[in-house]
Formats: C-alpha cells, sequence, structure tokens
C-alpha cells in the first residue's frame, strides 16, 4: 500500500487529506510539528509528503532538504498560502516536485496530482518534458547544464499562475524563454501577447496597454483593444520593463495588485486574467536603489526570477549554435576549424542576437561549399578593428572570376592589344553591373533579417529603387 506523509499544524487540513487519500485507499501519517518529524525512525516506506511551509517550530524547507536526503524516492510536494508563494518556488528549486496553495480551491486537482507523483509518471515527465518542449520550439539548449536547469525549473513552475521576472542581456533570449512558459502552460491554446515598453512613447505606451474609449483624445476615432484586454486568460509579455516611465509603473502596479484596469477617457473598471511575464536586461534590483524602477512594482514582479547565461558562459555550445544557424540561412557552408575557434573565444556582448546577425552576414558573403576562414568574419570577432573588414577573394568564385574575366577585356580595349566588339562589351558591362546590384541587395536583405527599409538606408536607396532592381512591381 502506497504510504503519504502529512506534514501539517493545522488539523482542520490535515484531517481533511487524511480523509481524501484514505477513501482513495492509500495509508496516511500525520504529524504536526518539525520536533515530530525529528523523532520518527522509518523515512523510507513514504512515498509521497505533503509538507506545510509554515509550522510553530520549523520551516517546510528545512523538512523538504531533510525528507530528500533520508528517503530521496520520497515525492513532496509543498502548502502554501498566497503571501509564500516565492518561497514555495525556491522549494521547487531544492526538489519539491510541486506547491499548492491554501486554501484548495481545486480537489480533483489535487487528487490528479497525488496519484501521478505515487505511480512515478508526473516526475518522470516533467523531467523529460522540457526538453522536448524545447526542442519542438526551436529553443537551442545545446549541453550546459546552467541552461537546462533553467528550462526545466521554467517548465515546472510554467503551469502556476504566478507572475515571472525575466532577467539576462540584451539578444540572450528573453522573448523566446516566455514564448517557451507561455507553450508549457495551460494557458497555451490562448493569445501571447508581447510589448516592448522601451520601443513606445509615454503617450503613446498607456494607449497600447489599456487601450482607449472612442474620444478619448483628440484622433481616437474609434475604441481600442489594448494589451491588458487582448491577452486577457493568455499570456501579456512586458519587454524592457525598466523602460516603462514612473507613470506607467503606477498603473501596472495597479493592475498587478488589483486585476483591474481602466481603458483611457474610460469610465468602467476592466478585469484581466493576463499572466505577466516581464523581462529586462537592466538589473531592476539596481534600477531601484538608483530611484529609476518603483520597488512595490519590483515586488510584484519578481515572484519567480530566471536569469539567462550569457553566451560567453557558455562556450561549450557555440560550435552547435554557429551550425544551427547556418541551417537556418540554408546555405551550404562551412566554417573553418580556426574560425569556430576564434568564434568560441570572442565574448558576444549581443550574445545569441549577435550570432546569429554575425552568421547571416558572413553566409551572404560566401558562395555554395566555401569554407569560411577567419578573415570573413566581421572586425570586432576577428579580433581587428571594427573598421577593418576585409573581404575574402575566392578565386573559384564564378561572380568574381566574371569580374576579373571583364576587367581585362577593357584592358585589351584600352591598350588596342586586341580586337574586342564594344557594344557585346558594353551589354556584358551593363548585365554584370546589374548582377552586382541583385547580389549587394540581397547580401545587405540578409544583414538586415529583410528589413528593406533598413537595407534602403544602408544602400544609399529607397524602398521603390530595391523594387526595381529586384524587379517587383
Amino acid at each position: 500500500m502506497k504510504r503519504i506523509l502529512i506534514v501539517e499544524d493545522e488539523r482542520e487540513v490535515a484531517r481533511f487529506l487524511e480523509r481524501l487519500f484514505r477513501l482513495k485507499g492509500y495509508e496516511t501519517t500525520h504529524i504536526e510539528s518539525g520536533r515530530r518529524f525529528d523523532q520518527m525512525s522509518d523515512y523510507s516506506s513514504f512515498q509521497l509528503a505533503f509538507i506545510d511551509i509554515r509550522l510553530p517550530d520549523r520551516n517546510g524547507l528545512d523538512i523538504l532538504h531533510d525528507l530528500k536526503k533520508k528517503a530521496p524516492h520520497c515525492s513532496c510536494i509543498i502548502m502554501t498560502g498566497y503571501s509564500t508563494v516565492k518561497t514555495a518556488v525556491e522549494a521547487i528549486k531544492k526538489g519539491a516536485a510541486d506547491f499548492i496553495e491554501k486554501p484548495f480551491e481545486d480537489i480533483e486537482a489535487i487528487e490528479q496530482l497525488a496519484d501521478r507523483l505515487l505511480k512515478n509518471s508526473f516526475l518522470s515527465s516533467k523531467e523529460a518534458g522540457y526538453a522536448a518542449l524545447a526542442e519542438q520550439l526551436g529553443c537551442f539548449l545545446g549541453t550546459n547544464p546552467q541552461m537546462h536547469e533553467l528550462y526545466q525549473f521554467a517548465y515546472k513552475i510554467a503551469s502556476k499562475n504566478i507572475t515571472i521576472l525575466i532577467e539576462g542581456e540584451t539578444g540572450t533570449g528573453k522573448e523566446v524563454l516566455a514564448n517557451y512558459i507561455h507553450a508549457a502552460s495551460e494557458r497555451k491554446d490562448k493569445p501571447f501577447v508581447g510589448i516592448n515598453c522601451g520601443a513606445i512613447s509615454e503617450s503613446l505606451l498607456e494607449s497600447e496597454l489599456f487601450g482607449h474609449v472612442k474620444g478619448a483624445f483628440t484622433g481616437a476615432a474609434a475604441e481600442r483593444v489594448g494589451y491588458f484586454e487582448a491577452a486577457s486568460s493568455g499570456t501579456l509579455f512586458l519587454d524592457e520593463i525598466a523602460e516603462a516611465t514612473p507613470a506607467t509603473q503606477v498603473k501596472l502596479l495597479r493592475v498587478l495588485e488589483t486585476g483591474e484596469f481602466m481603458k483611457i477617457g474610460g469610465t468602467v473598471p476592466r478585469r484581466t486574467t493576463a499572466r505577466i511575464i516581464a523581462a529586462s536586461h537592466v538589473n531592476l534590483e539596481k534600477a531601484v536603489r538608483q530611484n529609476s524602477f518603483r520597488e512595490d512594482l519590483l515586488y510584484r514582479l519578481d515572484v519567480v526570477k530566471l536569469t539567462i547565461p550569457p553566451l560567453r558562459e557558455r562556450r561549450e555550445d557555440i560550435p552547435f549554435l554557429i551550425q544551427s544557424l547556418i541551417q537556418q540561412t540554408n546555405e551550404k557552408i562551412v566554417f573553418a576549424e580556426e574560425t569556430i575557434e576564434q568564434m568560441v573565444r570572442y565574448d558576444w556582448p549581443g550574445n545569441m542576437r549577435e550570432l546569429a546577425n554575425v552568421i547571416r552576414r558572413t553566409a551572404a558573403l560566401a558562395h555554395e561549399g566555401m569554407i569560411i576562414p577567419p578573415h570573413l568574419l566581421p572586425g570586432k570577432v576577428n579580433g581587428q578593428h571594427p573598421a577593418v573588414q576585409t573581404v575574402a577573394l575566392n578565386t573559384q568564385d564564378d561572380f568574381l572570376n566574371d569580374w576579373r574575366q571583364l576587367s581585362r577585356k577593357v584592358e585589351h580595349l584600352y591598350k588596342g592589344e586586341q580586337t574586342v566588339q564594344l557594344n557585346e562589351l558594353l551589354q556584358t558591362m551593363k548585365k554584370m553591373e546589374k548582377d552586382l546590384i541583385v547580389a549587394v541587395i540581397h547580401s545587405t536583405l540578409k544583414e538586415t533579417a529583410g528589413n528593406r527599409e533598413q537595407a534602403a538606408s544602408r544602400l544609399g536607396l529607397s524602398k521603390r529603387q530595391i523594387r526595381y532592381y529586384l524587379n517587383e512591381k
């Protein structure tokens, strides 16, 4: 018979759990204090334990630690009130299988959780499922233990209706992780809505977040649905939350505290059940000390904090990342061993985003089957001054060979060394000029990830000229 240990000082809660599981055919043992726990002799007979986070004489985390040490096979569920959810999350990091909040609302869910743990299927799915989902979503975890621990923990807490704060340097993949959490949650079939708080002016951000009613201000010709309303029952991702103005921070705090917001110009409060995931490349605790971020808002956001390691702390994964990113470009190229070694040594201040951009730019300069030498990398990566950008001229590059042949023909014509049909030469020059323009445009579009406005700005062209050269109507 399966045995369940209940460590709980509230007698009514303990009696309820005992009755619930005895009716299901499980044997239960109830103790009400840390002292009684220490007096027990047979810990190994329990397969599951419900542990209250707060006991009169002991912290539940201490009992969790001791029980996992004495009976590693015993799955543990932490019981907590709302005010101690942050501590319960810490318990998961220390080995708890899950946590439930008091007062209990979904008794059936507790039964199902206990049944799965006692059958040893729930824990194994939690341990293995995180990697399968990451692969399915295209999240690259590599071999770095810190990344695997991060995603495994994110997978465990995804099903909980708690606010999450993601911190990490620019380009580490904070939105990728937020998407992963949404996909691992029970909200996966609901909307995932993201907004960059630093990319929108203060005057527009409030309208974007909360929406406005018709006639709320000049130009408000129709009612607008804000992000909180659009994401209700789903997930709202607030990227670069540190960039939100003090006025916006106050309004965000109210929504997090009450679940209510007011449209601009509106008089009726509206409710949202959106799950909030915030992200910042700035250390928000430091921002609080510098008086640029509200401490009470940080308290509301930082129920669970996930910190993504920078790429320089997972250098062992860079060769695999390079290969993965090359496959995404659909270019059949290979990086020389010394090139990869150079890229592994580089610190990557822009992290994954910078690495992906370097791969795209390098692939644009290469031809099919080319082995990429170190000097084809951007200056910062190959150790040169950023202004020095050396382009490798490969003798087997058909395009460059055509230019060399054309140059020799022009030279022969100029020197009168051989007869050249001028009209034929001019036609060849026009064709190659067009080929060169198209090649440079395609290369620049790869560098800007298809953004034609950026590409046009870099090339000193208009978007209309780009369409013309690419023979687009």
